[in-house]
């Protein structure tokens, strides 16, 4: 495969970079180099910018029944190049062909959502608020919002979480564009202009962290959305913030499940070792800890390592994978080493991938299962993400320890519970702390019409992605009162309660 040269695309326009700087783009099932992603200037970037800056005007003003009509188009446009969309996916991040197919059927769950703007836009009003004085609420777009994406949902964070419920309401975008896995993005953004989305409205870039800096303090930016990890998101919050901006930052995670000694064992079994699992476990809502009660925690463990060395490990595009590579060589040295040390701390061992070989596929990025047996609480390993193919089991006394030590976390994406005691289901339900809970569900994400509730680290804002929350970030409200006057009324006088306003 040739190395292709990727640009970025400021107004309608894909342009080759200035830069001299560009970062690699492999194909993970291999390890090849298949593209280099521009490291855009400053320049670059505030000229994305300046192209969402004066699309805003015109677009804000065109009726949203319009815009609506844009992603219905764009949902067609995904759903004819589907097959090319999964296998990019497949090929520059590794997953396996299901679970990409994934990444992009959830990108347009959220364009469907987008498509009932018309709907979720609409405002409140109140007729006789006072003698002859009636009140309505409008829901406005604000200007040019930025989003910082991660590698993990080339599709679907950024073209599902953020781009659609933002350009429908009537806002404008700049893309930053996860530098490993551009190319979906860039793809996704060419099917949007083909579906015909006006010069400017979403602009697309590649950058380091430092040219994205420009997007906390630019002061034609009105807010920021950014998915990846704490340290950043809680630093894109405090700055961004500062500079008068919103923000929705949705960070690390581990998730906790509590598997009571009533559960259906077997059956339990498979659906944490699909949510730990998929993806390679590289997604925030994976279930890389399990709080299993010590009674049948070994019964538990022998089914979590039996059916986990049932998975075929490969490479994502052969339709018989179940688990694909995770992203790079970098991060699987990091997984690696994360194993390593949760050994050293005195987890035992239950299952090991890290020594896994594909034929023909000996350059690729490939982890196997892993399993780590008797975590304590103490132990890093079980309260770090780790963002890989690794499961950790802590073994507990009984429900009300599992819960301690699972609301011990600094993270809050998600949690589980496996019972058949609805007793038990609901006081978990009450009580977790995480924002999105799982009964007898492994992977516990919503459909798009709510939104996505990570709490604690896991989250800095005070508006989610999606549902109504996704609306509201993306819109402010404007109240307007007014009164009529017929030619009875005195010119000159002033109703009690406007005089009450005046005075205040």
């Amino acid at each position: 495969m040739s190395v292709k040269r990727l640009k970025y695309c400021a107004n309608g326009e894909w342009k080759d970079s200035k830069t001299e700087r560009y970062m690699p783009v492999t194909d993970s099932n291999t390890g090849k180099l298949i593209a280099e992603a521009p490291c855009c200037t400053v320049e670059e970037v505030n000229e994305a910018v300046d192209a969402a800056q004066k699309a805003f005007p015109a677009w804000s003003a065109t009726p949203v029944s319009e815009r609506t009509q844009l992603m219905f188009r764009f949902r067609k446009v995904i759903e004819d190049n589907l097959d090319e969309l999964v296998l990019m996916v497949s090929t520059e991040l590794g997953k396996s062909i299901n679970e990409a197919r994934g990444d992009v059927i959830k990108t347009i769950e959220v364009v469907e959502l987008a498509c009932a703007a018309p709907v979720l836009m609409q405002g409140d009003s109140l007729m006789n608020v006072s003698a002859g004085h009636d009140t309505v609420m409008y829901r406005e777009p604000l200007g040019v919002f930025a989003g910082i994406v991660p590698y993990n949902f080339p599709g679907m964070i950024p073209f599902g979480w953020m781009i659609p419920l933002c350009i429908t309401t009537g806002n404008t975008f700049v893309l930053k564009a996860a530098s490993l896995v551009p190319q979906t993005a860039i793809r996704m953004l060419e099917l949007l202009i083909e579906a015909g989305m006006p010069r400017g409205v979403v602009n697309l870039v590649t950058c380091s962290r430092n040219e994205a800096e420009l997007f906390l303090s630019h002061p034609d930016v009105k807010g920021v959305s950014y998915v990846g990890s704490t340290s950043v998101g809680r630093h894109i919050y405090a700055t961004a913030a500062a500079h008068g901006k919103r923000v929705q930052a949705l960070c690390e995670a581990k998730n906790h499940a509590l598997v009571l000694k009533d559960a259906i064992l077997d059956i339990t079994a498979r659906r944490i070792i699909n949510s730990s699992f998929g993806c390679a476990g590289q997604r925030c809502m994976a279930l890389p800890v399990i709080c299993v009660e010590e009674e049948v925690a070994d019964e538990l463990v022998h089914y979590l390592v039996k059916f986990a060395q049932e998975i075929k490990v490969g490479p994502g595009y052969d339709p018989s994978t179940d688990l694909g590579p995770v992203v790079s060589a970098e991060h699987k040295k990091f997984v690696s080493e994360w194993i390593a040390k949760g050994i050293a701390e005195g987890a035992e061992l239950a299952l090991d991938g890290r020594d896994i070989a594909i034929a023909g596929y000996e350059g690729g990025f490939y982890l196997g299962p892993t399993i780590l047996d008797h975590v304590t609480p103490e132990m890093s390993v079980g309260k770090s993400e780790i963002f890989g193919p690794v499961n950790c089991i802590k073994r507990v006394k009984d429900f009300e320890h599992g819960l301690a030590i699972m609301n011990a976390s600094e993270f809050a994406n998600g949690s589980c519970i496996f019972t058949q005691s609805g007793y038990y289901a609901r006081e978990f339900t009450r009580r977790t702390h995480a924002g999105m809970v799982g009964v007898n569900v492994g992977i516990p994400v919503p459909i798009s019409v709510f939104p996505f509730s990570g709490h604690k680290n896991s989250f800095f804002g005070d508006l989610h992605v999606m549902g109504k929350d996704g609306v509201a970030f993306y819109t402010e409200a404007k109240c307007v009162t007014s009164k009529w006057f017929t030619e009875e009324d005195s010119k000159d006088k002033v109703s009690t309660w406007e005089g009450t306003i005046a005075r205040k």
